[in-house]
């Protein structure tokens, strides 16, 4: 099997296919000298299979590949005026920054926001509030006016002017 292949890996796989498929069939297994020939036939019909979801492995990366560049392409340019805005955001933490995403680019509530992380909803708006609220202080540090930052950055879907 090792020819048939390029990896030892993938020869591992469908060698462990073919006696796994051997011992849920046993019963078909033929006896003596013709079970090696049994076997054949079994480890080339595993390797066409993993040879068939290898492609189809490549060509789901290639079309999403695809995807996100034409969604990359479609989303709006950072404003080149304001750099100190995505300087502001990169130096949050990961975790405030994946709230203010949540939030903000994916528009989801904090009962949605609550599902994804796990949490209480409550202790998603807690955590919201407080990462817009360092969010503006670092804007501030930068010498940005966070007053001109777009609202849905610093607030909430339903939240007053």
């Amino acid at each position: 099997m090792r020819r048939r292949t390029d990896d030892p890996d993938d020869a591992a796989d469908v060698i462990a296919e073919t006696f796994l498929v051997a011992w849920r069939r046993l019963d078909d297994v033929p006896r003596g000298d013709a079970a090696r020939f049994y076997l054949y036939g079994v480890a080339r019909r595993a390797l066409a299979n993993q040879r068939r979801g290898e492609r189809r492995r490549r060509d789901l990366t290639a079309r999403i590949a695809g995807d996100l560049a034409a969604d990359l392409a479609a989303a709006p340019a950072p404003h080149p005026a304001r750099p100190e805005i995505g300087a502001a955001f990169r130096a949050l933490s990961a975790s405030d920054r994946e709230l203010l995403g949540l939030a903000t680019w994916e528009g989801l509530d904090n009962g949605q926001i609550a599902t994804v992380l796990g949490v209480s909803r409550n202790a998603v708006r807690i955590r919201l509030h407080r990462a817009r609220r360092r969010f503006a202080k670092e804007l501030q540090r930068r010498g940005a006016d966070h007053t001109t930052v777009p609202a849905f950055v610093t607030r909430s879907k339903g939240e007053p002017a």
